[in-house]
């Protein structure tokens, strides 16, 4: 039995930034013998849902609307790797393509859907932090 830190919308929480469910059957079924700790580091960090779609733009998060959000994102990142420390957590599963969440991928921040490597936020931090992070796409 593990502890499994989740993005929330994997499990069906409403904290998209469109509000849409992008539930994961995959990972509800790892609640049959895990322990599920779900996070929005969006919300953690103070912004609401729903909320303008943001992207990375190297060590920025930036809105669609030009407004910079990185300080929202970075007290996310810094609260999710407080509760994965908390938990004691032995790995977790963030949303694919998130400007917080991604991991290995994200959106370029032309918001025009094209990926490159990179971490969102809060990936970033919990790798730092000794995590070992995947997505949805890596179960």
């Amino acid at each position: 039995m593990a502890n499994i830190l989740v993005s929330g919308c994997l499990v069906g929480c409403t904290c998209r930034y469109d509000a849409a469910l992008k539930t994961s059957e995959k990972v509800l079924e790892l609640a049959k013998d895990n322990t599920l700790i779900p996070v929005c580091p969006e919300q953690l960090g103070g912004l609401p849902t729903p909320r303008h779609p943001s992207e990375r733009v190297a060590d920025k998060v930036l809105r669609d609307d030009g407004i910079d959000v990185t300080k929202e994102y970075t007290l996310g990142a810094n609260t999710v790797v407080n509760l994965a420390k908390l938990c004691k957590v032995d790995y977790c599963i963030m949303k694919s393509g998130s400007p917080a969440c991604g991991c290995g991928k994200i959106y370029d921040g032309t918001f025009t859907g094209n990926k490159i490597p990179g971490d969102g936020i809060a990936s970033e931090y919990l790798k730092k932090a000794g995590f070992k992070v995947l997505t949805e796409e890596d179960l």
